[in-house]
């Protein structure tokens, strides 16, 4: 089969639709359309489905689309070994994080990476849905969970717990509360419900939030929560890192706390030999133990 083909077959399959599929191969919906009855003529089967709401795949179009998953991971596979093998360090690395971890910590750290590696470049995914690394959807994870997964290579970076915060001039105004009774008279700022967080944080705050505690307000991620608690909207419960250092914030109830949470780093084992995975994963080793997180 054509490659050039293939190629346009699989970005139309991902894109489920022939104008988006264009737009990102610089071609016209006339000739992607062309080239997918061609291929569609060479394999003696139809592809897709046309569909009011766009092209869905046909089982023989499933099949194709599942090789040419797999051609593509290879292909990007071969290609971060290529320039892996190089001296220098450069190209994309692809790192996925928490919202959280990755807009408060992670970011606003990423100068110093980059004084170091200026041809390096980093394409931030954030999201709290885990991400699959074998398959390349991301070359490199930071987790709040251990990876069940037998062929990725995992570190352990640090324990997070979840602590009860509050602005200074909520306290002033308020009060601070000391124990889980307390918090029944305080206005407190909880996480939506349904909303993924760390799993031992859920449990924590399932039994308060099931009593008189309940949230006033809900946001659906942690730095919405943190912002909250900045601005003195209420009692926050955050991961206990964001809030390290922070003078605006106090931890009230400060004997409330999640049991901990151990945040790994995490690649696929074909990257093992890969100079910006290293660089990466000693950058933020570094930047941990500076901020005095770093588990031994």
């Amino acid at each position: 089969m054509d490659w050039d083909k293939l190629r346009i077959f699989h970005a139309v399959a991902d894109a489920g639709s022939l104008t988006h599929a264009g737009e990102s191969l610089h071609l016209s919906q006339s000739a992607v359309s062309r080239q997918i009855r061609a291929l569609e003529d060479e394999v003696g089967a139809t592809l897709f489905h046309r569909h009011a709401r766009g092209l869905l795949l046909t089982e023989q179009g499933e099949l194709l689309f599942a090789a040419t998953r797999e051609m593509t991971r290879m292909l990007d596979t071969a290609s971060a070994r290529i320039k892996d093998a190089k001296d220098d360090v450069y190209g994309e690395l692809r790192v996925t994080s928490t919202i959280g971890f990755g807009t408060m910590w992670l970011t606003p750290r990423l100068p110093n990476l980059f004084d170091i590696y200026p041809d390096l470049s980093v394409d931030l995914i954030l999201t709290e849905t885990v991400m699959d690394l074998p398959m390349r959807e991301a070359d490199v994870a930071i987790r709040m969970k251990e990876p069940f997964q037998a062929d990725l290579i995992r570190r352990k970076l640090f324990d997070v717990t979840i602590r009860f915060f509050a602005s200074r001039a909520y306290v002033e105004k308020h009060g601070a509360p000391e124990t889980a009774a307390d918090l029944a008279s305080h206005r407190i700022v909880g996480h939506s419900p349904g909303y993924p967080q760390i799993q031992a944080g859920e449990a924590f705050l399932a039994p308060i939030y099931a009593g008189a505690h309940r949230a006033r307000a809900t946001v659906n991620n942690y730095f919405g929560l943190y912002t909250a608690a900045i601005s003195g909207l209420g009692i926050c419960a955050l991961p206990d890192y964001l809030a390290r250092d922070v003078p605006e914030l106090v931890n009230v109830a400060p004997d409330l706390k999640s049991d901990p949470t151990t945040v790994y780093f995490v690649y696929p084992t074909e990257l093992r030999r890969s100079k910006r995975v290293a660089v990466f994963r000693d950058f933020v080793l570094d930047e941990l133990e500076k901020d005095g997180l770093l588990s031994g």
